[in-house]
């Protein structure tokens, strides 16, 4: 797997460096929030995706089935 959630948390916080930046200009601003609402949104999406991942591992988890190695994959701890 190329990105992970771990990925997506770096992003988020890159993208509130930029917002937070003095140095620019009116227009850049504009340019920065409307980067940052596409951003949030995708981010949205990928979270939701990773919430119905969760509840299914949780559903099959509590029939028995192991999943260590695909979650350490999934949250960027190992498997890379």
């Amino acid at each position: 797997m190329k990105n992970k959630m771990s990925d997506l948390n770096n992003h988020l916080f890159a993208q509130l460096e930029r917002l937070g930046d003095e140095d620019l200009s009116a227009e850049q601003i504009e340019t920065e929030a409307t980067r940052a609402k596409a951003i949030v949104g995708i981010a949205d999406q990928i979270i939701r995706n990773a919430e119905v991942q969760l509840t299914a591992v949780k559903l099959l988890a509590d029939k028995g089935y192991h999943f260590e190695e695909q979650a350490k994959r999934l949250l960027g701890n190992g498997g890379q």
